[in-house]
């Protein structure tokens, strides 16, 4: 009887809980309406996408509760640049290479990084998220944690809504409003995404060119070097002295210094004869140390997600599944 009151009595305190962040959230959206109003939005995209937009609760979880990272490098390579994505990514290089070749030339990015990225982004389209957009979007811009930056991510969705490039009941991403294929947030959408077969929309849903030159072009505008790769893993000598808190991408160096300091490729032969600037960062893998040059290709990378881990999958990915 005490575990069926006990239940009753939670059931009652979720309840308020819920539509009290309901009541709250109906006061929030008619402001906001006004605030997209005065955007310049109209008002039949206004009504339309957010007359019946919906309060997640399992959003702010997810907000709430993100996982403190805790996987090693090894660990997480090991789950993003598998063998199965690596061959998947070898087929779709071949399935698309005029497209890739059109892509590439266009945007001076080789088709293998754009391959990568679609590949450890959304494993090359088959899971870009459940989530609608727009709900996810005002969700997050109620309740407060970043509002001002939510709430213009949610003018930016409603104007790609607004431009005909996509319906509002499809405009579907990730919990934090990523979308499609290459997961843009929609400011990235507006900045970047490409209408590369012509036909009015930018799609980055269904649509593979348009998705595979928005990615190009995101590179691209970062002014990528399609005459550099990211980089590559290294092993240092015994006498390499270097402090480890100097090895950060702010230290640059040519690749003869770095080799006269005692980096080496991982087989023990000299690094590349070439002049480039190249920064030589250190990450604890748990049980050793692994170092990496990187050229500023790498950061651009970094540009598109911050995380040192990304970055290094998607060179990873890429080497692997070059196609001669």
């Amino acid at each position: 009887m005490k575990h069926i009151l006990f239940f009753i009595t939670l059931f009652f305190i979720i309840s308020k809980i819920v539509l009290a962040d309901n009541i709250g959230f109906n006061d929030w959206l008619k402001e906001f309406k006004e605030e997209a109003k005065n955007s310049g939005l109209s008002d039949a995209t206004i009504n339309e996408n957010l007359n019946n937009v919906k309060f997640i609760p399992r959003i702010i979880e997810l907000d709430r509760k993100q996982p403190e990272f805790t996987l090693s490098l090894s660990e997480y390579l090991n789950r993003v640049v598998t063998k199965k994505r690596i061959y998947k990514g070898i087929r779709k290089i071949r399935e698309n290479w005029e497209l890739l070749e059109s892509i590439s030339s266009t945007y001076n990015v080789q088709g293998r990084f754009i391959i990568a990225l679609w590949g450890i982004e959304t494993d090359y389209g088959r899971i870009s998220g459940g989530f609608p957009v727009i709900d996810s979007l005002a969700t997050l811009s109620y309740d407060g944690r970043r509002r001002e930056y939510f709430t213009k991510e949610l003018i930016n969705a409603l104007r790609i809504i607004e431009n005909g490039h996509i319906e509002g009941k499809n405009m579907i991403g990730s919990w934090a409003g990523a979308m499609g294929q290459p997961q843009f947030m929609p400011s990235s959408f507006l900045n970047f995404a490409q209408d590369y077969n012509k036909d009015g929309r930018k799609d980055i849903w269904t649509t593979k060119s348009d998705v595979l030159a928005s990615a190009a072009n995101y590179l691209s505008k970062l002014k990528w070097d399609k005459n550099e790769t990211w980089g590559r893993e290294v092993t240092v000598t015994d006498d390499f002295n270097l402090d480890h808190s100097l090895l950060t991408l702010k230290l640059e160096k040519n690749l003869a210094d770095w080799q006269e300091l005692g980096v080496r490729k991982l087989d023990g032969s000299n690094l590349p004869n070439k002049k480039n600037k190249a920064s030589l960062i250190v990450i604890d893998d748990k049980s050793s140390l692994r170092y990496f040059i990187v050229y500023s290709n790498f950061k651009r990378i970094l540009r598109w997600n911050t995380s040192n881990y990304f970055a290094i999958a998607v060179g990873k990915l890429s080497d692997s599944i070059t196609v001669r």
